[in-house]
């Protein structure tokens, strides 16, 4: 793998302040500690995935294919899609036991400008994206029962969002176990909304309310633009699939426990999520479905009436507690990439106290309230999404080349091999036929990405750096250090 040049200068290694905290004085390294069971594995994982696209992306979905027979068939295909990723996943997560996820495996695989350009985009786009995603979801789940005849109010709308971001960017630096327990509660409650849900439509539909579904595909589109398109509204519902792999190091006995809560996780999500919109579409029509942002508030007006505001607490709930294991396990990425000095060695700090990495909480919570400034849930899903199915991509494309370069390598996990190949060639479908329909929100995501590149060449290539940029990256790291009590990991 080809080395790379460290982005600080020799003199920071002197700025780094000597931990005089409870946990130096017991001995302890800062270090991350391996608090994360078999349970906790796949309550991360549920708790990404049943954050907010199942309440979000079926208004994208159906008004791309335009029936609900195409639609159900698509939500089964995106499943299926998730379960061969995760696979993959599996197998390079029990190989290369380190956390950062895709980053990682981008950087054993290809190298160094690859993963920082897979770093780059996440944090610029997709991460950031995905985190403004789920906290306008739970605003809009939030304030629409306020406003149940008129539109909601933007700015408040935001505001709120904005808030949600702040409070769990803070619960989550100051405490991770505490997050933890919080995600296990909020795991049941989410599934406790989705379960609600199909249970309210197989009781509808055994009603015989079932004249939704027929005809189901009449009038489905044949544009494999929107298909695809509408494939990408949801596979962001299915995505967090792969962010436990961000947190590998944190995993108790990684080599079983993340496969397992892989298996555990992804049937029971795709059996639920073909339910729940089944459920959906037995209550309200496709133009029903097209005209709200808030899917489950209108599903729960249409058959619960005054009591609708339950189903709307269970979804701002779920929204909540996605957001919140996003914006953990998200950090743990930037972590690795900073730890690599691929980025600037302040995100690679841990605070004395808390063990955990402020700096890159903060960090992501910056860019995530600058993603606000848009408040298309629409668009940011399409603009997100195109970019990280590219990495995704790429991520499993180093299955085949590490299976090729590194025959030999332990793999406690060894998938078959057309598993990998049948992803890739899907996913490059899934990349070249929105250029038809998208072709802006495909060209942003590739400038954005590819702006990486100079900031690659002169951030970490470039040995010999402007005095007044060392100089204000030393401020910056002191900086850091005091007002976050921060310190680098040791060994």
């Amino acid at each position: 793998m080809p080395s790379t040049t460290q982005m600080k200068s020799p003199t920071e290694d002197q700025l780094i302040l000597d931990a005089q905290s409870p946990q130096s004085t017991e001995n302890e390294k800062i270090k991350m500690k391996k608090h994360m069971g078999l349970l906790e594995g796949v309550a991360i994982i549920l708790g990404i995935i049943f954050g907010s696209g199942i309440f979000i992306s079926p208004k994208g979905v159906i008004e791309e294919v335009d029936s609900v027979g195409c639609a159900l068939v698509l939500w089964i295909l995106c499943g299926l899609l998730s379960m061969i990723g995760a696979l993959c996943y599996a197998e390079l997560g029990t190989c290369i036991p380190k956390s950062g996820g895709d980053y990682t495996y981008i950087n054993e695989a290809y190298g160094s400008l690859p993963s920082f350009l897979y770093l780059w985009a996440a944090n610029v786009i997709f991460v950031p994206t995905t985190n403004s995603i789920m906290g306008l979801t739970f605003a809009k789940y939030v304030i629409q029962p306020f406003f149940p005849n008129c539109d909601m109010p933007d700015l408040g709308v935001r505001l709120v969002a904005a808030a949600v971001i702040c409070f769990l960017t803070f619960l989550n630096s100051y405490n991770v176990k505490v997050t933890m327990k919080l995600q296990n509660v909020f795991m049941f409650c989410k599934l406790g909304a989705l379960i609600l849900i199909v249970s309210i439509g197989i009781v509808w539909m055994c009603l015989g309310n079932i004249e939704n579904f027929s005809n189901a595909f009449a009038h489905t589109t044949t544009n494999p633009g929107k298909i695809a398109t509408a494939f990408y509204s949801g596979i962001f519902s299915y995505s967090g699939w792969n962010y436990l792999n961000f947190m590998t190091e944190e995993l108790q006995d990684p080599f079983v426990n993340l496969p397992r809560a892989i298996y555990i996780s992804l049937p029971l999500v795709t059996t639920i999520y073909v339910l729940a919109n089944m459920a959906y579409m037995s209550v309200l029509t496709p133009a029903a479905i097209v005209s709200t942002d808030a899917i489950a508030v209108t599903f729960g007006n249409a058959v619960l009436g005054k009591y609708s505001w339950i189903l709307a607490l269970l979804v701002a709930v779920s929204a909540f507690g996605g957001l919140s294991v996003h914006i953990m396990s998200s950090s743990r990425m930037l972590y690795a990439g900073a730890r690599n000095d691929q980025f600037p060695v302040m995100l690679a700090h841990l605070n004395v106290k808390t063990l955990t990495p402020v700096p890159s909480l903060l960090f992501l919570n910056v860019l995530s309230l600058i993603m606000l400034c848009s408040s298309n849930i629409q668009l940011l899903i399409h603009y997100c999404t195109i970019v990280e199915t590219f990495f995704v991509t790429l991520s499993v494309s180093g299955v085949l080349y590490l299976r090729w370069k590194y025959p030999k390598m332990a793999r406690p996990i060894k998938v078959h091999i057309i598993v990998p190949i049948m992803f890739v060639i899907i996913c490059i479908f899934l990349l070249i036929l929105p250029v038809v329909k998208s072709p802006l929100v495909l060209l942003g995501g590739v400038m954005i990405t590819l702006s990486g590149v100079p900031v690659y060449y002169f951030g970490i290539m470039q040995e010999k750096k402007p005095k007044k940029f060392n100089k204000f990256m030393r401020h910056a790291t002191i900086f850091c250090q005091k007002v976050l009590l921060s310190a680098h990991e040791e060994e």
